[in-house]
């Protein structure tokens, strides 16, 4: 079951690199990955093309960058707040507060410009700081603090949010 799962996720990415081959050159789509020490690997898309005044995170609510959601994929399983994600593609929104950001996963791919509570899996708190030379556009990189942990960085502005992902 969980090589045909491996299978799928391959699968799906293979179709999305095509996909982007073919992509309109003024998409301002980017990718972020990071490789577990067993090879396996998480990864997220997102849009960071500039934003509009609609399109800027405003405290307490779910933000949309660029008027869309990250999409995570990952090939292994991973534990998230003490959640576990099946391998798979999923959604990732952030809520921003001054304090904290929140980062949730939610299982609903097939329309992602629309949030939807129901649709859930795991909310986690976001560690957050200060960037000293912060970016005119959203930023998504991950950072391999042990073999087993992927560390998430969003960076917008004057702030950098870190949540990590941890292989089942």
């Amino acid at each position: 079951m969980r090589v045909l799962a491996v299978c799928l996720v391959l699968f799906a990415q293979s179709l999305l690199a095509a996909a982007a081959q073919q992509k309109d050159p003024t998409d301002q789509t980017a990718t972020a990955s990071c490789d577990f020490a067993d090879g396996l690997e998480v990864s997220v898309e997102y849009n960071n093309s500039a934003m509009g005044d609609k399109d800027q995170p405003r405290n307490g609510k779910v933000w949309l960058p660029a008027g869309s959601p990250l999409t995570l994929f990952t090939q292994v399983p991973l534990i998230l707040n003490h959640v576990e994600l099946a391998v798979g593609a999923y959604s990732v929104y952030v809520i921003p507060n001054k304090k904290e950001w929140t980062l949730i996963v939610s299982k609903n791919v097939t329309s992602p410009k629309t949030y939807d509570e129901k649709q859930d899996l795991v909310r986690a708190p976001m560690e957050i700081g200060g960037v000293d030379s912060p970016p005119k556009k959203l930023q998504v990189s991950f950072a391999h603090t042990a073999p087993k942990v992927c560390s998430i960085r969003l960076y917008y502005e004057k702030t950098g949010a870190f949540a990590e992902f941890n292989e089942k």
